[in-house]
């Protein structure tokens, strides 16, 4: 029998807030973070939007202030994250076998922000202006390894990297290396930051970004009138245990993480799969491995990007799993709110499944006003609901043609 995989801990940081219940109440109110950047408007971007992290991230209990400056903004998300996850669990790594504590946080692009400051440095002062921290800030391991070394934890640690798909392969890896017994705990999720001006402009210039000036309006998942994504940064991270750990130090169970599916599209750099093919074998696989049927699942957090080719494909996808169980899902796309968090999107979207099955409230899509015939399932328009949810998935697609998918249900002893 596989061993069963429980949630005791998570952390966010989001353009919603940056604590789990904070960032939940915003998704369930139906608060927009998406805002216009005046250094977009000001450089003359075609697209001027976006959703950025407010508010300034206390880490200093845990790194001092000359070590977090040698941080890039997606090791410090990683790193503050981590932190709420892992108090949250109430784990005492001081009584814990480190070596069977394991990390996994992935990152979508990486430390782009360093990179662009340091090549600045380049080419205004030379090389010998470059900082000899530029490579450790920059390389996408260093949030596992940071979070490695400042609890102490000794167990497998790598990163990841399948675009926007990164945290959910991270957390799927994670759920394995515990079913393995390669470790009793695993610290997982994701990380990105990539709110750069060469971020921004390589998103633009390839026409994925939505180039709607209206916060409001811009982000429209499953709209008729989409037209791109809207770019965001964030974290999510969790701490998962094997069920007899979690039960044997007494720790609260959040939800059980119990299926997980990855696949690949095999056709293009960008573009998903004709009828979200890859994605429909992602979702099977996540159910079966779940130990559920089609018909068990009551929630699916979407991808729903808010571009023509993912809303279409992926409503597709879910037709084609669900059948007639399809149009009695409940489905949103918390993006609506939280922009498109690209390596981070699939940690962050867990955590409000998570709080989606602990409260049985739907999170609503905002912005969606116009309906469209190949969209056309209950997408939760913008206002929450109540409804009973036992068990859900989270899809994530990345560039590349990655596809990750994440089941949790409600934990039953």
């Amino acid at each position: 029998m596989k061993k069963r995989v429980v949630i005791t801990g998570m952390g966010v940081v989001s353009p919603l807030g940056n604590e789990v219940e904070t960032f939940w109440n915003n998704l369930v109110s139906g608060t927009n973070g998406i805002t216009t950047q005046d250094w977009l408007v000001e450089e003359g971007y075609n697209a001027t939007v976006a959703a950025a992290v407010k508010d300034d991230l206390d880490i200093a209990d845990v790194v001092d202030f000359k070590e977090s400056r040698r941080m890039d903004p997606f090791t410090r998300y990683s790193v503050h994250s981590a932190k709420a996850a892992l108090n949250q669990s109430g784990l005492n790594i001081k009584e814990e076998d480190p070596t069977r504590i394991g990390v996994i946080i992935g990152s979508g692009v990486g430390g782009l922000f360093t990179f662009e400051e340091q090549h600045n440095m380049l080419i205004k002062s030379g090389h010998r202006r470059v900082s000899p921290f530029f490579i450790p800030m920059m390389i996408p391991d260093i949030a596992a390894g940071f979070v490695s070394i400042i609890w102490g934890l000794k167990g497998p640690n790598f990163s990841i990297n399948s675009a926007c798909a990164t945290a959910a392969h991270a957390i799927g890896l994670g759920l394995r290396s515990i079913r393995y017994g390669d470790a009793d705990v695993m610290v997982c999720g994701g990380a990105d930051a990539a709110l750069t001006p060469m971020g921004f402009a390589g998103f633009a210039n390839m026409k994925a970004l939505s180039f709607n000036p209206d916060p409001e309006t811009a982000c429209r998942p499953f709209d008729k009138g989409r037209d791109g994504f809207v770019m965001g940064e964030g974290g999510g991270v969790f701490v998962m245990e094997s069920l007899e750990h979690a039960q044997n130090r007494g720790a609260t169970i959040l939800a059980e993480l119990s299926g997980f599916g990855m696949t690949a599209d095999a056709y293009h750099i960008t573009s998903p799969a004709p009828e979200g093919e890859g994605a429909q074998r992602a979702m099977k696989m996540a159910i079966d491995d779940a130990g559920l049927l089609p018909e068990d699942i009551d929630y699916i957090n979407a991808h729903g990007t808010s571009t023509h080719a993912n809303d279409k494909n992926e409503s597709y996808a879910i037709k084609s799993v669900f059948g007639d169980h399809a149009h009695k899902l409940a489905i949103s796309s918390t993006k609506s709110m939280t922009g498109h968090l690209l390596g981070a999107s699939g940690g962050v979207e867990l955590a409000a499944l998570v709080k989606t099955v602990q409260t049985n409230t739907i999170a609503p899509t905002i912005h969606h006003e116009n309906p469209c015939d190949e969209c056309n399932l209950n997408y939760t328009p913008n206002v929450a609901v109540q409804r009973e949810v036992k068990a859900a998935i989270s899809n994530s697609f990345g560039f590349g043609g990655h596809n990750a998918v994440l089941a949790i249900r409600e934990f039953i002893d």
